[in-house]
């Protein structure tokens, strides 16, 4: 059963345990299957501590060293409230009743280090319904952009053009197709976020990571660090070796284009 907000009826940080899926179709098909985990972050309420047990706000390093950790400064402007950048960044798009709950989907850093190809914030009204997404992605060059989904629903189709060079094997023409799902099935909570990459020929890559959330716990994190000790290390790993795995089937490089002037799509 899928039901919008379900999966996110408290305040407690969650992590999520799943798969990351990645399909090439074309001009060479290429595809891949890796075990991930994620955090999912209730930030509003992180940046409340009197909201957050004691426990879990111990249990979670926020912004503060420890072998798995969330900081604030790896999003948004590089400072250390990522919650205040999104509420202006929500303001200055004409976004004004996104005040309640924001949950954030995202890598974490795991022995101090981290690389985020693209996190989600899932922004709520005060009455719990979703009233935006804003999709933030990073490129291996270094650079960040978002896409902000405007009004979206839980299972619907949503679409932006392309604007922001990731993959030196891709140009920019065409655009995204998004699809999220948050799915409670008798106490079981798993969310699905999945990017469709369309040129101008059509379908050129699918993508996908989803995962079943629990709450972040002592055993939790350790189960993570235990089952996937160098994961954001095999991240940036893995961008690198599917890369020459794409050059050794001769998928034609693309330049890297001027980073977009505006900062945020809609």
């Amino acid at each position: 059963m899928t039901t919008p907000g379900s999966a996110f009826t408290t305040a407690q940080p969650l992590i999520g345990f799943g798969q990351v899926r990645h399909t090439r179709l074309k001009p060479a098909r290429n595809a891949f299957n890796y075990p991930t985990y994620f955090l999912m972050l209730p930030m509003r309420s992180l940046h409340r501590p009197t909201d957050t047990e004691p426990a879990t706000r111990s249990t979670l390093a926020h912004n503060r060293p420890a072998a798995l950790s969330f900081f604030d400064r790896d999003h948004g402007d590089g400072s250390d409230n990522a919650l205040q950048w999104l509420d202006r960044l929500l303001l200055r798009e004409g976004v004004e009743d996104a005040l309640g709950e924001v949950w954030l989907h995202t890598y974490p850093r795991v022995l101090g280090y981290t690389f985020k190809p693209v996190s989600f914030w899932y922004c709520h009204r005060t009455d719990g319904t979703l009233r935006a997404i804003v999709v933030e992605v990073n490129n291996t060059f270094g650079e960040r952009h978002c896409y902000l989904l405007d009004e979206p629903q839980y299972g619907q189709e949503l679409t932006a053009d392309k604007v922001f060079h990731v993959s030196p094997f891709c140009t920019l023409e065409g655009g995204y197709r998004f699809r999220f799902l948050h799915i409670d099935n008798d106490g079981l909570k798993k969310t699905v976020a999945r990017i469709d990459y369309d040129d101008a020929e059509g379908p050129l890559l699918e993508t996908s990571v989803s995962g079943t959330l629990e709450p972040v716990t002592a055993a939790s994190l350790r189960k993570a660090l235990w089952s996937y000790p160098a994961m954001m290390f095999g991240v940036i790993g893995r961008i690198h070796w599917q890369a020459f795995k794409l050059w050794c089937k001769r998928v034609p490089f693309i330049r890297k284009p001027k980073p977009p002037e505006i900062f945020v799509t809609r």
